[in-house]
């Protein structure tokens, strides 16, 4: 999925997400995003995610995109991620970019997971596009995208 030619004209950006993988498995798996075509070891993130009633943390540096949600593996029926990404100060030019992730999932009252992600791309560039990717197998039909301008 890619979004281009965004324009400069709001204060922030919001990604809405639901949506599924291929993959013939259980769990969920990371919805990635890059930044105006930008696969170089610039993001770094920390998260915050829990499953049932456990909850762990982790951080990375020299990422090559950011967790924008995530998605629900093939192997639960029915089942599909919701996310809200938030693209701070998109236009900004003086400052690295900062995105804030929350997503998850009820997984057939089995016990959902829920992530909490806070993302940072190391540039100042404006962001013009945005190309999302699985880190999985591919997109199912009926993944839905909604890219909102969010004014001041």
């Amino acid at each position: 999925v890619e979004f281009t030619n965004i324009p400069q004209t709001y204060k922030h950006l919001e990604i809405r997400s639901i949506a599924k993988d291929t993959a013939q498995a259980s769990g969920s798996f990371n919805l990635r995003a890059r930044f105006n075509n930008d696969s170089g070891s610039n993001y770094t993130l920390h998260r915050l995610f829990g499953q049932g009633s456990s909850a762990s943390a982790d951080a990375y540096t020299g990422q090559t995109s950011f967790i924008a949600g995530n998605v629900a593996a093939n192997g639960y029926s029915g089942v599909y991620g919701a996310g809200v990404c938030q693209i701070l100060d998109y236009t900004s030019t003086n400052k690295n970019k900062t995105v804030r992730t929350l997503s998850g999932a009820d997984v057939n009252g089995t016990g959902g997971y829920i992530f909490f992600t806070s993302n940072l791309w190391l540039n100042t560039a404006a962001v013009t596009s945005i190309t999302i990717l699985t880190d999985a197998t591919a997109l199912a039909a009926n993944s839905s995208f909604a890219l909102y301008g969010i004014q001041a």
